[in-house]
């Protein structure tokens, strides 16, 4: 069994997926579009993405603010899970990401990375942070694995 990870902006979608034993997760890559609005090849890549690993459930990360109160952002990613969820067909579920794009800029920062090399890397890193946290969080997956 495997899990896809989503970290979903308005730009990009950065993508992870979990081991076969749900210990870990893995960037996988960054779907980029041009238009805030057109998702149709994000979505058409989510769902390769999906059948080439055999993934059984998606985390989408819901981002809360720090209050725990959710804005227009959240949203936009609970109608994108929605619709994440009616094409692919497999469970979808929200996460919170609080702080993961900011955990996955200091990583990078520490890797010494500069502006650009970060841009090209940071919300598959982010996607990646989110599903592990699920996975943290949820031992018990790996008895279903």
């Amino acid at each position: 069994m495997r899990i896809i990870g989503l970290d979903f902006g308005a730009m990009t979608c950065g993508v992870a997926v979990s081991d076969e034993l749900l210990i870990t997760a893995q960037p996988l890559e960054t779907i980029r579009r041009k238009h805030e609005n057109k998702l149709r090849q994000t979505f058409a890549r989510i769902e390769e993405i999906c059948q080439e690993y055999g993934a059984q459930r998606i985390v989408v990360g819901l981002p809360k603010r720090l209050d725990g109160s959710e804005g227009e952002r959240a949203a936009a990613c609970r109608a994108f899970a929605e619709d994440v969820k009616r094409r692919t067909g497999l469970e979808t579920l929200m996460w919170d990401e609080r702080l993961t794009t900011v955990e996955a800029h200091r990583v990078l920062d520490e890797a010494g990375l500069d502006y650009t090399e970060k841009a090209q890397v940071v919300d598959k890193l982010a996607a990646s942070l989110i599903l592990q946290n699920y996975l943290d969080a949820n031992p018990g997956l790996r008895e279903q694995a």
